[in-house]
């Protein structure tokens, strides 16, 4: 597959990372106090590469896109629910929407292929934008076959990376919505990760016990239909969806421009996974937000050794569980750049 990798520098900098853990070992607190959040202030000084990190103009990404699998059931919805919830996402309704808000986040809704045309509109300042990069009006059923052909899966990389690239900030939170994606993502963790199927599988949007079993025979088929896929971009195009893509672009950009990557659930957490296949430098600038209540996403997290910050049984998606999170990466950030030391408070430093 024809694709133009970005170069992901390796951030480790031992001398920086000591600056920073002496930082934090000195602040007005006992030793390790603030627990995980020193570890997350630490991280993001990591990735800006200061010792004083500011979070500045985040950027919420939600990649939505349709799926051929949809049509086997492998969902409680009709894909006819990825266009409405586009739009529920302009209009400012969706969850999503309303926490990204709250919390200051800029929010980019990309059509990366939905099974729906629509209009261009403009953006306004302080109102969600839409971005037209649709592929394909929704990918072909992979349980017969390639879900993309191998440039479609190019192109939808590069419009990842085209879309961050047009994005201020130095902070990115990853969202989607895609009737059908958590089959998706159960599909690459089985592939590339190699946890079985069935322990991969949740029930997504609320299947009940039979939806389930129409959901494994068919994913099933999927893996079947796709056993020659085995790589990284050859597991995504013929397994994967234009949004997992679009995101799995998104991300090896904004990795390759230093950005903190705050990462949702299930499925983002897939776009990371083929990502960091592909450039294991990535994780390095990965925050995970949550554990999703989907059973594959615990799984997908221990391939990643990644520790997410909340658990709070989230199976929404959107980027929902990333924006909850985004106010504990601001305290971290604040904690290392404002709090004061023992030396500048004049405070007795323990067995002092």
């Amino acid at each position: 597959m024809l694709f133009d990798l970005p170069a992901i520098a390796d951030l480790s900098d031992s001398a920086l990372t000591q600056r920073l853990q002496a930082a934090l070992d000195h602040k007005t607190k006992p030793l390790g106090a603030l627990g995980r959040l020193e570890a997350l202030a630490l991280r993001i000084g990591q990735i800006l590469g200061s010792e004083r990190p500011r979070l500045e103009a985040p950027q919420m990404l939600v990649c939505a896109g349709d799926h051929g699998l949809a049509a086997r059931g492998v969902s409680a919805y009709p894909s006819d629910v990825t266009w409405q919830m586009v739009e529920n996402f302009l209009a400012g309704g969706a969850a999503v929407s309303v926490l990204a808000r709250q919390h200051g986040l800029a929010l980019t809704v990309v059509d990366c292929g939905v099974a729906r045309a629509f209009a261009p509109r403009a953006a306004r300042p302080g109102q969600p934008q839409l971005v037209l990069k649709s592929v394909a009006p929704g990918t072909t059923d992979a349980s017969v076959g390639p879900a993309m052909t191998e440039a479609q899966c190019a192109q939808a990389l590069a419009n990842g990376r085209e879309v961050v690239r047009s994005l201020p900030g130095n902070a990115l939170l990853l969202g989607e919505m895609g009737i059908g994606n958590t089959s998706v993502a159960s599909l690459l963790l089985a592939r590339l990760c190699g946890v079985p199927l069935e322990q991969g599988i949740g029930a997504g949007t609320g299947l009940d016990a039979a939806g389930l079993a129409r959901k494994r025979a068919v994913l099933q088929q999927a893996l079947q239909a796709n056993a020659g896929a085995t790589t990284p971009l050859q597991a995504l195009a013929a397994l994967g969806g234009f949004e997992v893509a679009t995101l799995t672009g998104a991300v090896l950009q904004a990795a390759a421009e230093r950005r903190v990557i705050v990462v949702d659930g299930f499925i983002t957490s897939a776009a990371v996974l083929v990502a960091s296949a592909l450039a294991p430098q990535v994780l390095q600038r990965c925050v995970f937000a949550h554990r999703s209540g989907e059973p594959g996403h615990t799984r997908m997290l221990a391939h990643l050794q990644a520790e997410p910050l909340l658990d709070l049984g989230l199976r929404l998606g959107e980027g929902s569980g990333a924006a909850l999170a985004w106010p504990l990466l601001e305290s971290a950030c604040a904690l290392l750049r404002d709090m004061a030391s023992f030396a500048s408070a004049g405070v007795a430093q323990q067995g002092s």
